[in-house]
């Protein structure tokens, strides 16, 4: 390493300063004291020297270091007075005022450790200013963490080159739709399923509940609440699960009407005029992925701050957060004009529900999934003997049948489960149109 070595005379005080062309810095002995400069303070020095000596103006020395001429005064007084300290910043070496106790950030090592263990750098920071009143920025807390060999929590992964595309321009123009099923309750309980969608607009989440499952019926649901809220989106985006796409190859019936075969989720959509998109990899919907992840970050710790160890009081944890997450997280939209489309709640019955067909027997009967329906009799010269009807399971486990678009026979959850549609058989759990159901109290869900 090259370094040169100078003196330099202040006022008959000789000072050696050692200057490195590398790296920059150097080492001025003097006054008793050794002093590390910058290459921008040991110009100064310089400059200042030749200010004392006479060989410059002070107005001349103030342009050669690109201050005012009533700086380059200061600076030489200082010089005069303190030497080569005269250079420095005024608050070298002293401790900032805004400097943290020692005391509190062990407390914040503390917290990280044990109540607020899990949460990541930024999620800890709102929590110690909101709960623990600590005010402290993310970058702090960051370094507080790392220096006590805590790290983040979250593993992160090289970035693959994509393709940007652009948001859209208005809230409800597009929702990204997907379920996340993980362990929320970190073993505290059954593990659940998170079913929402997210605006591609502006980011916000409209509507999201904890599911045992990723089912049709879920996502029925979803929809319904979603749907009575907000109105409808235009689009939807999802992945190819089977809920939402099929190969199977056409029925007939479908071959002459032209049409491609749709599972419900599919058909109701269709039917209630909203596009559903494919999407052709996780990276394609990244918006809904990158919400799993810093749910499956921050909910999880909120859950477990919570100590929710059911599904009710998961969900009720999530409604409460939702809010907070919006606040935190959305942005605002190019347009400034949402573009739901408003929708009455009794629109919503028929598409959102499960369809199918059935052949009225010659008594008037109708065998359904190991249920027997009795058609009642609307009038003495109306059979419907050998008739295809269709049938349409509500998602509050209702069973309606229709005739040519008419009504003509209704069967509440009571009714069905009297009939035998809901009970349990043997030792299975699940039925296809919800959990099996020993007592009439319960809730069923219904599964593809």
């Amino acid at each position: 390493m090259a370094s040169l070595l100078t003196t330099i005379d202040i006022d008959g005080c000789c000072s050696k300063a050692i200057m490195s062309g590398v790296n920059g810095t150097g080492i001025m002995s003097g006054w008793g004291i050794d002093i590390t400069l910058t290459m921008k303070q040991q110009k100064r020095i310089e400059i200042i020297e030749k200010v004392l000596r006479k060989n410059l103006t002070v107005i001349e020395a103030a342009m050669v270091m690109g201050v005012s001429e009533r700086q380059c005064y200061r600076i030489k007084a200082r010089v005069k007075d303190q030497g080569v300290k005269g250079v420095l910043h005024g608050n070298r070496g002293r401790p900032c005022k805004y400097k943290l106790k020692d005391q509190t950030l062990k407390r914040v090592v503390e917290l990280a450790r044990g109540k607020y263990r899990g949460f990541n750098d930024h999620h800890l920071s709102e929590k110690l200013n909101e709960e623990e009143k600590i005010e402290i920025s993310r970058e702090k807390v960051r370094r507080v963490l790392r220096s006590a060999g805590i790290g983040s929590p979250r593993k992160r992964r090289a970035n693959k080159h994509r393709s940007r595309r652009e948001r859209r321009e208005a809230e409800g123009m597009m929702l990204q739709l997907d379920g996340s099923p993980h362990d929320w309750l970190e073993g505290r309980g059954a593990p659940l399923t998170l079913v929402g969608a997210i605006d591609d607009a502006t980011g916000k989440v409209p509507m999201a509940f904890f599911e045992e499952a990723e089912t049709s019926w879920a996502y029925l649901h979803l929809f319904d609440e979603m749907f009575k809220k907000e109105g409808l989106p235009h689009s939807l985006y999802s992945d190819r699960h089977s809920i939402f796409w099929t190969d199977r190859e056409p029925t007939l019936q479908e071959q002459l009407r032209g049409k491609r075969p749709t599972t419900e989720v599919g058909r109701a959509l269709e039917e209630l005029g909203i596009t559903l998109i494919p999407a052709g990899s996780p990276q394609a919907k990244g918006r809904i992925e990158r919400l799993w992840g810093t749910l499956q970050d921050r909910l999880v710790s909120e859950l477990r701050l919570a100590g929710a160890k059911t599904r009710a009081e998961a969900q009720a944890v999530l409604e409460d957060y939702l809010p907070k997450f919006n606040r935190t997280f959305s942005k605002t939209a190019r347009e400034t004009q949402p573009a739901w489309r408003k929708v009455q709640p009794h629109q919503l019955e028929q598409p959102l529900c499960f369809k199918y067909q059935r052949t009225v027997a010659d008594d008037h009967t109708v065998s359904f999934e190991g249920a027997l329906f009795q058609i009642p009799k609307k009038t003495p010269a109306r059979s419907y003997a050998g008739k295809r009807v269709n049938v349409h399971v509500l998602l509050d486990g209702a069973v309606e049948f229709f005739f040519k678009e008419q009504k003509i026979a209704c069967f509440d959850f009571k009714s069905a489960h009297a009939s035998g549609l809901y009970r349990a058989h043997s030792k299975r759990e699940m039925f296809r149109y919800g959990p099996l159901t020993r007592s009439l109290n319960q809730s069923h869900e219904l599964t593809p």
